[in-house]
């Protein structure tokens, strides 16, 4: 199985995620390749049987959370059908990023099966527990 983890990051949170959630899946077994949005590896994409989508939590404190740079997102190439995950980085309340992120990668024809918010207070672990959810989700 491969995947691909397209990610936007601002201060590094999520750029660290990512290279942690490809890290976790190569462990597993999943070849992966961590790229930002500003530098897709096309090829990887094309050939990828999970696409796995992060950004960071943009917006107020309490409300108005948004996706970070949410119009790249909307720029992403199209992937009909492609099995997809999303998660986001955040520090105090990631509000509804989640369901604002699948609503932009479904419009781009992904079949986004789910999701997690990561604490950026604790990356290394919410990049396991994002791995280990995919996974078990992916294989059931």
């Amino acid at each position: 199985m491969k995947a691909v983890i397209i990610y936007e990051s601002l201060t590094g949170h999520t750029r660290t995620a990512a290279a942690l959630i490809a890290k976790e899946l190569n462990a597993a077994g999943v070849d992966a390749v961590a790229c930002p949005i500003t530098q897709i590896d096309y090829q990887a994409l094309s050939e990828a049987d999970l696409l796995i989508v992060g950004t960071w939590t943009d917006g107020l404190v309490f409300v108005g959370q948004r996706p970070g740079r949410a119009s790249r997102l909307r720029n992403l190439p199209v992937v009909d059908g492609k099995r997809t995950f999303v998660f986001c980085t955040y520090a105090v309340n990631a509000g509804k990023v989640l369901d604002k992120m699948t609503a932009i990668l479904a419009a781009r024809g992904a079949d986004v099966l789910g999701g997690m918010a990561i604490r950026r207070d604790d990356i290394p672990g919410g990049a396991r527990d994002f791995v280990h959810r995919l996974v078990d989700s992916v294989e059931a």
